[in-house]
């Protein structure tokens, strides 16, 4: 599906009506448009598509043009023909993973028209006669394969755009590697042409050859007995990271992630980061959730990065450096996690003045000396305090008995 980045400044003088139109295109091509989408194309002095879409409509009026390569400079031709009468040509519903959502930040709604057809999502699951509110919708078109691992639960339903020929055989393996072998995979290519065509499979059997690049999955999730399912509860298990050590237990780590708090659509500063599991967790919670991981070793980076994408590769970005001068140039967090680095000279400091009003930061400590720096964090800025204390049943010879963790101290504060 088409994506750019568009700037941020939007047009702001405004014509007498919309100068841009904004087709959904099938893959029936020009017979499947509507006599408005018609007349746009029609009436329009340059039309802008992929080749693909170029050439299903075939001939127009107007002139014909391309994307440019790259396609992060479609943004700016379109916008220096404003004045002009101009079409812009998209896959079906131009604002489900297409490239409706880019323009309208930077083109107001009244200079343009938008006319879309039936989403590819909605047109499989009229030919799977599945509820389109049951299903899990993802897109794999020029993001990781390993999105689609949070999807993939007993019983479950997902829609998977596909991003080329190659993605269902690479989705049957990594479901059949991780105990959803016995799952059934349709493939829908080119729906809704002339040349339509639906071929189902399970995922560990899975051999359909001469699959088109245009693709959608259509997954119905069926899990074996050890199959490695992703539990919807903070806290996941341990052995669930990468690590060498560095890594914030489950139990304190689901106390962590309520201290923190997360709300959909906010950003969290993981510092001295790990093994990346609190900003992992953070970002699954929503999936507009961001984290950004702050490690100075390089051989933890490296960890985290493999963490982010055995656990469906959430939005997390990995900074390798030393704080605090690895925060230069990133966004403002919403919130702050100390995991490493509290009693680093400036760490807090600057964490500190990058977190939003309102923003909440918690920092965990377990040595005397990271218990003083908290101290004295509290003392200066309120908060609350409060002291961890874990115990697990271990053997002890033939018996068993109570062997209680480290005692971990948390502060949690919000900044004015």
């Amino acid at each position: 599906m088409e994506q750019f980045s568009p700037e941020s400044t939007k047009l702001s003088s405004t014509p007498p009506g919309p100068w841009l139109s904004l087709v959904g295109l099938g893959e029936d091509g020009r017979s499947g448009l509507c006599a408005e989408a018609l007349a746009a194309l029609e009436g329009a002095e340059i039309v802008f598509g992929g080749e693909r879409h170029l050439k299903l409509i075939g001939d127009v009026p107007g002139e014909a043009r391309p994307w440019p390569q790259p396609f992060r400079n479609a943004l700016p031709a379109i916008l220096a023909e404003k004045g002009r009468n101009v079409c812009v040509l998209a896959t079906s519903d131009p604002f489900h993973y297409g490239i409706g959502a880019g323009l309208t930040k930077a083109v107001p709604a009244a200079e343009m028209r938008v006319i879309p057809q039936l989403s590819s999502f909605s047109m499989a699951c009229t030919r799977m006669r599945w509820p389109q509110e049951e299903c899990g919708l993802v897109s794999l078109h020029g993001r990781a394969l390993q999105r689609i691992i949070p999807f993939l639960q007993p019983g479950a339903r997902v829609l998977a755009l596909s991003w080329d020929d190659s993605t269902p055989l690479a989705v049957a393996q990594l479901m059949s590697a991780r105990g959803f072998g016995e799952s059934s995979i349709t493939v829908l290519e080119t729906i809704g042409g002339p040349n339509e065509r639906i071929r189902q499979a399970r995922a560990d059997a899975f051999a359909l050859d001469g699959i088109v690049p245009l693709n959608l999955l259509a997954i119905e999730v069926v899990a074996s007995r050890d199959a490695r399912i992703l539990p919807l509860a903070t806290g996941l298990s341990d052995d669930w990271f990468e690590h060498d050590g560095q890594l914030t237990k489950a139990d304190i780590r689901a106390i962590t992630l309520s201290a923190l708090a997360p709300r959909a659509g906010e950003l969290l500063w993981d510092i001295g980061a790990g093994s990346g599991s609190v900003g992992i967790e953070w970002s699954l919670r929503h999936r507009h959730n961001r984290a950004i991981a702050f490690e100075e070793r390089p051989e933890r980076a490296a960890r985290i990065a493999r963490n982010r994408l055995a656990l469906g590769a959430p939005p997390l970005e990995v900074v390798e450096g030393k704080a605090p001068e690895s925060f230069a140039g990133k966004a403002s967090p919403d919130a702050v996690f100390i995991g490493g680095g509290l009693t680093d000279p400036g760490v807090f400091e600057a964490a500190f003045a990058a977190l939003k009003p309102r923003g909440r930061l918690v920092a965990n400590a377990v040595t005397i000396e990271g218990e003083a720096r908290l101290a004295a964090l509290f003392s200066a800025h309120g908060g609350a305090l409060r002291r961890i204390g874990v115990s697990h049943l271990d053997p002890i010879g033939t018996m068993h008995g109570w062997r209680a963790a480290m005692s971990v101290t948390q502060w949690r504060v919000v900044k004015p």
